[in-house]
């Protein structure tokens, strides 16, 4: 490492940052050895080593190592004696607990993949997901079922399915009484070999915030590296216990959560779901050290009412995404938590970025001395038609310091680290779109990520917008997270979603805002609030009054079916952004009718 790299005892959060990237690489350096075997076939050596150490704590069972390791013997041995073949895939559809990593697991040691279904999907949706993973196994919790009751005669005839527990559905048999005639002894390689690092382990979904969610595929390998490499970056140990809340049909919340901490022999207190009534509690009681985020848990908190026991908990770390860096400000300050350890990543992508230095608002930064590890570049792009912008020699644009642009990563041409890998969805047209050929050079091929960053010198990486996301509107391109951030700072308001609508006879589009607030929001306040925060192409001319706004199960704001309703009536109301008036006016069907005449300026 060059000297000028070197941490150093005036500048501790370097070191701790050089530390923990250390720590992270040393871990996944197994991942270049012969033999190395998937974390389901782990779990016997890790039941030797921890014994009777709690692994998994639920509401309503507790899974020590040896008991983990059982239980997903036996279902390795079920799915062996069920005929499941090797690399078939299973569909999964369980609420978040202990068992949950139990199947996932177990079948993985018997060759299949699992296919984690997103808990909130219904109808369509839910049918589609099952569809794209080519499944004919279900296995459905019992408070789940009724989902798959109204998809059932829609299915394949073929499609068997078991319900979790003893009690059994009509024709769909419990899978606890046959899971209690095996032994939950290591399945031995005469019966299974286990599977390889690059054969498949899990599908997980897209969060499907517009459109239906895409099947990623995640190997073997890649599901060990993110378990180690989190390890590494959280430094977790065995007094180690992690608060889990995200849905583990998530990445995040179903591997990362799991895996890091099973390495290490620490434990995992899972909830079914965020309570921020009960989260201190839990922490507290539960003695978690760890806390693993989505920024807006942590702004729940932050604006929740005072808790007795918020500052007299054992929290270390909070690791996680999307904290913006107002509330990371808070959130550190009125709880106290010591470290937060921000990151980017996605499922499927190679583009990964890590803020072990604690800037507040950035979402990662990629060390000098590891900068041919991470091939990263932004590029620029038009923001119209979300295409790359190419030089005359037709090769795409480096954006300059502090230009946002798109995030892409170099897609490795050989062997490597799976995080340098796209592995695709089950769909070959959505991986091909994914991918951009010719970037720098003749025949190179790098990952689109979809997102709009800026770097500033200091080398660190800041989240701008999804691209589809920003629109442009009066000739400037207009980040609908910048416009979100100033809204959600007026008093008033709960929660916003921003999004650009278009007008006939009008280029491009104008901005809206769909809101949700409480008694203290006045529309006045809101209008002199953001002709103070942003310039004036960036201000809503549109804001719809919505009683509530949905989310996704990873709580990301859902704006598909906004974006098609637009300023029309549904109910809501919604108000103009009038510039003659000096105020907000009723957007009513003749309004709508003047602005699309081009008869009331914008």
């Amino acid at each position: 490492m060059p000297a000028n790299n070197r941490p150093s005892a005036e500048n501790p959060e370097r070191r701790l940052a050089t530390n923990a990237w250390i720590r992270a690489l040393e871990n996944t350096k197994v991942l270049n050895d012969d033999g190395t075997r998937p974390l389901c076939a782990m779990l016997d050596d890790l039941a030797a080593s921890h014994g009777d150490a709690i692994a998994l704590l639920g509401e309503n069972e507790a899974l020590s190592y040896r008991e983990l390791a059982a239980r997903a013997n036996r279902y390795a041995h079920w799915a062996i004696a069920r005929g499941f073949a090797r690399g078939e895939v299973i569909c999964l559809l369980m609420p978040n607990c202990p068992e949950y990593a139990a199947v996932w697991l177990g079948l993985n040691r018997a060759g299949c993949a699992v296919a984690l279904l997103n808990t909130n999907l219904s109808g369509e949706a839910l049918l589609h997901s099952i569809r794209a993973a080519g499944s004919r196994r279900v296995i459905a919790g019992e408070s789940l079922l009724p989902a798959i009751v109204d998809v059932a005669d829609q299915l394949p005839p073929d499609v068997g399915i078991w319900v979790s527990g003893t009690v059994t559905h009509g024709d769909w048999p419990a899978i606890g009484p046959e899971l209690a005639v095996h032994a939950g002894t290591p399945v031995s390689y005469t019966e299974r070999e286990p599977p390889g690092l690059s054969e498949r382990s899990l599908l997980i979904y897209t969060s499907g915030t517009t459109g239906l969610p895409k099947a990623a595929n995640v190997t073997h390998s890649r599901v060990l590296e993110w378990s180690l490499w989190f390890a590494g970056m959280m430094d977790t140990q065995r007094e180690d216990r992690l608060y889990n809340c995200l849905p583990m049909y998530h990445s995040t919340g179903g591997v990362v959560a799991i895996g890091a901490m099973l390495v290490k022999g620490g434990s995992v207190l899972i909830r079914a779901r965020f309570s921020a009534s009960r989260f201190w509690d839990d922490v507290v009681d539960g003695g978690c050290t760890i806390f693993l985020y989505i920024g807006e848990l942590c702004r729940y908190l932050v604006t929740g009412p005072p808790r007795s026991n918020e500052r007299i908990h054992q929290l270390r770390l909070a690791c996680g995404n999307g904290l913006q860096g107002d509330v990371w400000q808070a959130f550190q300050e009125r709880f106290g938590v010591p470290r937060i350890l921000e990151f980017y990543a996605s499922t499927e992508g190679n583009v990964s970025l890590y803020n072990c230095e604690g800037r507040r608002g950035a979402i990662g930064r990629v060390p000098p001395f590891l900068a041919h590890r991470f091939p990263i570049a932004l590029i620029r792009l038009d923001v119209e038609t979300d295409a790359p912008m190419r030089d005359k020699n037709g090769f795409c644009i480096r954006c300059d310091p502090d230009e946002p642009g798109e995030a892409i990563g170099r897609v490795a041409d050989h062997a490597g680290s799976p995080m340098h890998q796209f592995d695709g969805y089950t769909n070959a047209e959505a991986s091909a779109a994914r991918l951009l050929h010719g970037v720098f050079a003749t025949g190179d091929r790098w990952y689109r990520t979809g997102d709009l960053m800026r770097k500033d010198a200091a080398g660190y990486y800041y989240f701008v917008d999804r691209i589809g996301d920003t629109f442009r509107w009066k000739g400037e391109n207009v980040s609908t997270t910048e416009v979100a951030m100033a809204i959600r700072s007026c008093p008033g308001v709960i929660e916003t979603v921003v999004f650009g609508v278009r007008i006939p006879g009008h280029e491009g589009r104008a901005g809206m805002a769909a809101i949700t607030m409480d008694a203290r929001f006045d529309l006045a306040t809101l209008r002199n609030h953001l002709a103070a925060a942003l310039p004036a192409y960036a201000r809503p001319l549109f804001v719809r009054c919505c009683r509530t706004l949905d989310v996704t199960g990873t709580f990301k704001l859902v704006k598909s079916k906004l974006i098609a309703e637009g300023y029309a009536d549904t109910g809501d109301p919604v108000w103009f952004n009038d510039h003659a008036a000096g105020r907000f006016v009723a957007c009513e069907a003749a309004l709508c009718r003047s602005i699309e005449a081009n008869r009331t300026p914008l």
